[in-house]
C-alpha cells in the first residue's frame, strides 16, 4: 500500500515552504515507483496547536484502515505533529521532525516570544526583514530568489496570523513523555546552522525518540525545506519506505 505523507508547515509559512520538497519527492517517485501521496496541512487560521492538529487530521481522516501514514512537521509544524501523535497514536506509522523541538516554553523563551509579538505589532515589515537572514545559512542570505520567496510567503501569512501562531506556540502541551514510548520509524532533521531552533533541540529529540535517525543538513540554517530540499526529500523517502513495512505501536 502506498504510504501517505502529511506535511505540516511552520510559523510564518504557507504551504509553499514544502513546494521544493514535494517537487523533489514527485521527481523521485517518477522513476518507476508509484507517485507519492502527499498532503499539506494549513496552520494559518487556528488559535491553538490542538486546533491546527485537528484541522491537519481532516486531510487524512478518511484513509483506508492500515494505510501507512507518515507525519512530518517543520518547526512549529513539529509541535502539531506531536499533538497528532498524542491524539491518534496507533494510526501514525512514521514521524519526521524538521528543525523542531520537543520541549515547551520556559519563562525566558516566553519573554522572547512576547517580544516577537510586540515587534510584529509595531513594525511588521521590519520584523520580516530581520527574520529572513537570521533563519538562513549565511551562504543563502544573498540568494535573491530564495530571499524574495521567503518575503512573499511571510507577507502572505501576515502579522495577525503570525501573532496567533506565536501565542499558540507559547501555550502548547508537553509531549516528551509520549515520545519516549514510541516505537515507530522516526526521523530528526536539522540544519547545522539553525539559529531559530538550535541543534541542541534536535539532540534532545534524538534522546527522547528511541531508534530515530538523526540527519544533520550541511549548508542549511533553519529553512532546510527551502535551503536543501532534495536532501530533505531523500530522507523523507527513506522514512516512508521504513514506515510502509512496520506497523505502528
Amino acid at each position: 500500500m502506498t504510504p501517505v505523507l502529511l506535511l505540516i508547515p511552520g510559523m510564518f509559512n504557507t504551504r509553499a515552504i514544502w513546494d521544493p520538497v514535494v517537487a523533489a519527492l514527485h521527481a523521485a517517485g517518477g522513476g518507476g515507483g508509484a507517485a507519492p501521496d502527499i498532503r499539506v496541512a494549513d496552520v494559518l487560521t487556528q488559535d491553538s496547536i490542538a486546533a491546527m492538529a485537528a484541522d491537519a487530521w481532516e486531510r487524512v481522516a478518511t484513509l483506508p484502515a492500515g494505510t501507512p501514514l507518515v507525519v512530518c512537521g517543520f518547526s512549529m509544524g513539529g509541535y502539531v505533529a506531536l499533538e497528532l501523535l498524542a491524539t491518534h497514536r496507533g494510526q501514525i506509522h512514521g514521524l519526521a521532525m524538521v528543525d523542531s523541538a520537543a520541549g515547551v516554553e520556559t519563562a525566558q523563551t516566553t519573554v522572547v516570544r512576547q517580544k516577537t509579538i510586540a515587534a510584529l505589532e509595531r513594525n511588521f515589515e521590519r520584523t520580516v526583514e530581520g527574520i529572513i537572514p537570521f533563519s538562513l545559512h549565511p551562504d543563502h542570505a544573498t540568494d535573491t530568489v530564495l530571499v524574495e520567496g521567503m518575503r512573499r510567503m511571510m507577507h502572505a501569512v501576515g502579522a495577525q496570523a503570525a501573532i496567533r501562531q506565536t501565542r499558540a506556540i507559547i501555550a502548547r502541551r508537553d509531549h516528551r513523555a509520549l515520545l519516549a514510548q514510541l516505537r515507530i520509524p522516526a526521523l530528526i532533521v536539522c540544519g547545522r546552522e539553525d539559529k531559530v531552533t538550535p541543534p541542541a533541540a534536535s539532540e534532545e529529540l534524538h534522546q527522547l525518540l528511541p531508534g530515530a535517525a538523526m540527519e544533520w543538513i550541511d549548508q542549511a540554517g533553519h529553512q532546510t525545506p527551502l535551503e536543501q530540499a532534495p536532501v530533505v526529500a531523500a530522507h523523507l523517502q527513506a522514512l516512508m519506505q521504513r514506515a510502509a513495512t512496520q506497523p505502528p505501536t
